[in-house]
């Protein structure tokens, strides 16, 4: 799949621009704070239904506007696509897709795919397990609905038991109907953990050979994920929900289940959130988000969009080819400060 345009008006630092792509590689070229990254974002919002930058859509207005529009133009294999979003600091996000309003987010998800990488996306190594699983959550979103469904229900289900553990001061209120919360808890955690692990045992075996393609074949990367349960999620999650229910009270929050859950990351068997270099967290970020193009490609038939941003400056001159000849499968749309390299794409000016 490909986009083909992406119209903004009002939308960060653009009042009316069109922007048109190719299908093969696409590089915008620019100075610093001249709106690159804000193309990116454009493209990523048309597809997730959200930015990567900010959680407040009135942040995406230009400055003394009070309204915002971004188009995108997709084909794909089958058919094309066009996804208008509208902005209004007064009002909720109107989404359309072939001119027909959707009223869910998650109506949204699998109509166009993309993959976003930017030097921030280390944080998917480095930092809290929370980035892992929103790793996992938004790619498995994208081509699975009902995943997107089951984790909105979830988070629902779990903040009422939270609520309820901090509603009384009486534990014994609480045991009369916490064990209805528990058993919707513990039925959708299993769900949600059968989709991970299939989704995590796919990516792995991408991924490791993703990165040792871009690092040259020096480093063996595994990534496992983690769980304090298995096979019988459910079963076994509910015992343990029981048996902590004094803890949780005392917390006021719930101390086991999928929002707990975690990925281990290993290069040649060595812990790379503690241990690995700032260039082995770099280059096991960016495979793993190659990978996705792989487990997209197998699930919805053909490759999504490859969003690079700012990756160049991040790689020495023999990891950006490979990058580039890993890439030349997907339409892949980069943002960089100088062409130095020899790259054959579409080459886009910005502030220029």
């Amino acid at each position: 799949m490909i986009i083909n345009s992406l119209k903004l008006v009002n939308y960060r630092n653009y009042d009316n621009f069109t922007f048109k792509f190719d299908k093969g590689i696409n590089v915008l070229v620019g100075k610093n704070a001249q709106g690159k990254t804000n193309i990116i974002e454009a493209i990523f919002y048309a597809v997730i239904g959200r930015s990567f930058k900010t959680s407040k859509d009135k942040d995406i207005i230009k400055w003394g506007e009070n309204r915002a529009y971004l188009c995108g133009e997709f084909s794909k294999k089958y058919r094309d696509e066009k996804i208008e979003i509208f902005f209004d600091e007064n009002k909720k996000k109107t989404i359309k897709v072939d001119e027909i309003a959707i009223h869910k987010i998650g109506e949204l998800m699998g109509v166009t795919n993309a993959v976003f990488f930017s030097p921030d996306e280390l944080k998917l190594v480095k930092e809290s397990p929370e980035e892992r699983r929103r790793f996992m959550n938004i790619d498995i979103s994208q081509t699975d609905k009902r995943y997107f469904y089951m984790i909105g229900r979830y988070e629902k289900v779990l903040a009422s038991r939270n609520k309820l553990l901090k509603s009384t001061s009486d534990i014994n209120v609480i045991k009369e109907t916490i064990d209805i919360w528990d058993r919707a808890l513990s039925e959708l955690a299993e769900k949600i953990y059968i989709e991970r692990k299939k989704f995590i045992d796919e990516l792995s075996p991408f991924a490791k050979l993703a990165h040792q393609y871009i690092s040259g074949g020096k480093e063996n990367l595994e990534i496992k994920y983690i769980s304090s349960f298995d096979g019988s999620y459910s079963d076994k999650m509910a015992k343990y929900l029981a048996k902590n229910l004094e803890k949780d009270f005392r917390l006021g929050y719930t101390t086991v289940g999928v929002h707990r859950d975690e990925l281990d990351i290993y290069l040649n068997g060595t812990e790379v959130k503690n241990f690995g270099s700032q260039g082995q967290q770099r280059t096991v970020a960016l495979s793993m988000k190659l990978a996705e193009l792989e487990i997209i490609k197998n699930r919805v038939g053909e490759y999504p969009i490859l969003l690079l941003d700012d990756v160049f400056s991040e790689l020495d001159k023999d990891r950006r080819k490979r990058l580039l000849n890993f890439t030349s499968k997907t339409q892949t749309i980069i943002t960089c400060t100088d062409i130095s390299d020899n790259i054959e794409g579409r080459i886009i000016r910005i502030g220029m």
